[in-house]
């Protein structure tokens, strides 16, 4: 009888527990500004898939949001069960959805590959021994959707007694063969510190790491700074032939601020069938800076990067493989040096939004509304002008402490 009043309380404190935060979602969610975007030019339509995250500033604190399909929901509106799994992407939400027992336990877009027939993963776990030595092992996972049949296994990763640090930067699928592409930390046993780009090949049939190619390697020392990263992929889980890597050189001068070393950084470009590492030297020729394709957006074919140095904003595409720009189209936006930029390419069109003061005056974030422009890749052609606004009349009239903006997605 004692077991069954123990568990009768323990149900009456999760219900009383889950009515609390409702009584609380309530009654911080009414008080809370809805967004949403006035349409300025083009058709309200092409919001449909648009999804942007942010946050409001609800003095003291700020109130996570999102404007899908031209609707805004408030973290505080949420489920609870949503809240406990924090914000997800667009394309992680589909996996979910799709594949929800596969899924169970995985996160991070960038471990995943997927086509038509399998969807893949993998990631590293890392743990230190009592002896204070780093333990690394990739956990892998393949699908194939068809049969529904899963195959998962761990490997450790090859010299990890080198490893101090390893994150996963893409995966392919490629003749059988996973290919995990990582950036490393690696200890040097000295005061210098070196950064390495790696290629593992894993052999899903016989579960075991078959090739660890080391495509890059930077060592430093003292106040110098080496950065290695990736254009930002908009479509990380597809097939993929190409991906750039940028290394960039600087230092910390002990007596003033960092300084890049632009001659001594430079762009390149790994080929998965042909195995080649290359230069990318046409960047200069091209009108297409290192610090553009650095942070540009790539999609497997193109890069297409923001060019911000005349009166209006410029997308420039780059093509991977004869590496010359193909396109450059203007935007009709004005640039205003002071304010960040997020920007997204999906179905030949890229959805470019003006968000956030970068040199805010008195912590006030917003000097203007966000502006939303969506145009054809093509063409430049604007299909889609708008900026924020606040729904409600009477919201208008209380304080309007901001809209923060985080990214933007394309489901």
């Amino acid at each position: 009888m004692k077991r069954y009043i123990c568990s009768i309380i323990i149900v009456m404190v999760v219900i009383l527990s889950i009515g609390t935060y409702y009584v609380k979602v309530a009654s911080s969610a009414s008080g809370l500004p809805m967004y949403t975007f006035k349409t300025l030019e083009g058709s309200s339509k092409e919001l449909d898939p648009v999804i942007i995250n942010g946050s409001h500033e609800a003095n003291p604190y700020f109130e996570s949001l999102t404007i899908e399909s031209n609707q805004t929901t408030y973290s505080s509106e949420k489920s609870y069960f949503e809240n406990l799994t924090g914000r997800q992407d667009a394309q992680m939400r589909r996996l979910m959805k799709e594949h929800r027992s596969f899924m169970r336990g995985k996160d991070f877009i960038d471990s995943f590959y997927e086509d038509s027939d399998f969807l893949a993963y993998a990631s590293v776990n890392e743990d230190f021994t009592k002896s204070g030595k780093m333990e690394s092992e990739f956990a892998i996972a393949l699908l194939e959707k068809k049969s529904e049949d899963e195959t998962s296994f761990n490997i450790e990763l090859p010299d990890q007694e080198r490893i101090m640090n390893t994150s996963i930067r893409d995966v392919q699928l490629i003749h059988s063969k996973l290919q995990v592409l990582t950036t490393n930390d690696v200890n040097s046993n000295d005061e210098k510190q070196t950064k390495e780009v790696h290629l593992y090949t894993i052999d899903l049939a016989n579960k075991k790491v078959i090739g660890d190619k080391t495509l890059l390697s930077e060592t430093y020392n003292g106040n110098d700074q080496v950065e290695v990263g990736m254009p930002i992929d908009v479509a990380p889980t597809q097939s993929n032939n190409m991906i750039l890597i940028s290394v960039i050189k600087g230092v910390n001068h002990e007596d003033g601020p960092y300084e890049e070393k632009p001659k001594e950084s430079k762009l390149l470009s790994y080929h998965y069938e042909t195995e080649k590492l290359e230069t990318v030297n046409g960047s200069e020729k091209e009108s297409l800076s290192l610090d553009m394709a650095r942070s540009g957006y790539v999609d497997g074919k193109n890069l297409y990067a923001v060019d911000t140095k005349s009166d209006k904003y410029h997308i420039k595409t780059f093509d991977l493989s004869s590496q010359k720009i193909t396109k450059d189209i203007e935007l009709d936006l004005a640039v205003h040096k002071n304010e960040e930029y997020f920007a997204t390419v999906k179905n030949g069109s890229v959805y470019f939004l003006l968000g956030n003061d970068r040199y805010p005056k008195e912590m006030e974030y917003k000097t203007k509304p966000p502006r939303l422009l969506i145009a054809d890749l093509k063409t430049g052609k604007t299909l889609y002008k708008g900026e924020t606004v606040i729904q409600s009349a009477e919201q208008k009239k209380t304080k309007n402490l901001g809209f923060y903006v985080e990214n933007i997605e394309v489901k």
